[in-house]
């Protein structure tokens, strides 16, 4: 087996990383970048860890900050049209998933033209136009490192997952400093979010030796320091840990891919506008105990390397202690089920038969250990709704 190992040109990892981000633009080669953001980075002053470096060096910048939550078409779009107003040779995303998400598919419709869902997976976005300089500022994505973005349809509520050399960063400037006034639901949401990123790229089909250990070391880091992240939320020490984990486990799933915890994850996100890393917390513990069976040695390790059981337990204890944890650990961090969320069970039930096949159809239940039919799809949404 030969595996295909994707990463960034260049990453600069620890504190004040972001301050080198005029060196990085002179390594690439390029001066002129288009920054994408979003309202709250651009009002809230956070910009300024960003720009005022650039000031700094004398490098002009122009800014699109119309990005939104669940990144869609119509937003793509309009970042488009403005990165063909200038003459840009660049683009800096700063902030959490959805800017990164923004800046990747603007890039691959400005290379390849059409539509947002021509280049939906089957199809490989494997073109760029400009170089991208990815910047997160929260710990859980992991999109600084990932050849992913996930784009809504507008028209058709369809969360398309786009996959390509073209979604790839070239570069990326991880900076723990920038998460420290995060607050508990977005810690907690992208920290779990992290985990199973960490989780499904260690079991899915598409594994390889690199890929496990980036997943295993994720794991370890994220779930050791999650809790004193988001009760603690000054704790230096644990916001580092996080940020380095997130990004581990992104290097995990870009190379390995995620699986049907994502696969379901997507259309409540679509159709109920829950953050993805809530809606993948709502998700993992029962797609976990649903999928161990068919690879219960993986997921052992998965309870040994995060300390949930010990490294002489039996394989269906380990799994057993891990599925436990998940539940307690989303209890300690007050994840809500989808009824407490507030979606309406009328709804809900109603949506159903589209989710299922939109989370088949993106083809991430496929590389799960245990692969779905429609109808146990449906039932797992069931389970997991109150």
């Amino acid at each position: 087996m030969i595996a295909q190992i994707l990463t960034p040109r260049l990453m600069l990892v620890g504190g004040g990383a972001v301050s080198e981000a005029p060196s990085v633009l002179q390594k690439l080669g390029v001066h002129r970048p288009l920054i994408v953001s979003d309202p709250y980075m651009r009002d809230s002053g956070m910009l300024a860890h960003l720009t005022d470096p650039l000031d700094a060096a004398g490098i002009r910048w122009d800014l699109f900050a119309d990005t939104v939550p669940d990144p869609t078409t119509d937003v793509v779009e309009q970042g488009l049209a403005r990165l063909r107003l200038g003459t840009y040779d660049c683009m800096i995303a700063f902030g959490g998933g959805s800017p990164m998400d923004t800046a990747k598919a603007m890039n691959v419709l400005a290379a390849l033209g059409g539509k947002m869902r021509d280049h939906k997976v089957p199809q490989a976005a494997d073109k760029a136009a400009v170089p991208l300089i990815c910047v997160p500022t929260t710990a859980g994505t992991g999109s600084e490192v990932t050849k992913f973005c996930v784009i809504s349809d507008t028209e058709t509520d369809e969360k398309m997952l786009v996959m390509g050399l073209g979604c790839l960063p070239t570069a990326a400037l991880v900076d723990y400093r920038l998460t420290m006034k995060k607050p508990f639901r977005l810690t907690a949401d992208t920290g779990i979010d992290s985990i199973t990123h960490a989780m499904e790229a260690y079991v899915s089909k598409k594994r390889n030796p690199m890929s496990d250990s980036y997943a295993l070391t994720a794991m370890k880091r994220l779930y050791e320091n999650i809790r004193t992240a988001c009760f603690e939320p000054g704790n230096e020490a644990a916001r580092e840990q996080m940020m380095l984990g997130a990004t581990q486990a992104g290097m995990a799933f870009s190379n390995a891919s995620v699986a049907l915890v994502h696969g379901m994850s997507r259309p409540i996100g679509a159709f109920f506008h829950v953050p993805h890393g809530l809606s993948n917390a709502m998700l993992l513990p029962a797609i976990t105990q649903f999928s161990a069976e068919a690879a219960l040695d993986r997921y052992a390790d998965c309870a040994r390397a995060m300390g949930i059981a010990s490294a002489e337990e039996g394989n269906q204890s380990a799994v057993n202690r891990l599925v436990e944890a998940l539940r307690v650990l989303n209890t300690d961090l007050k994840v809500p089920t989808p009824k407490d969320y507030g979606i309406d069970a009328a709804r809900y039930t109603e949506l159903l038969p589209t989710m299922a096949r939109q989370a088949l159809a993106s083809g991430s239940p496929g590389n799960n250990p245990r692969v779905p039919t429609e109808a146990e799809i449906v039932a797992l949404y069931e389970q997991v709704y109150a």
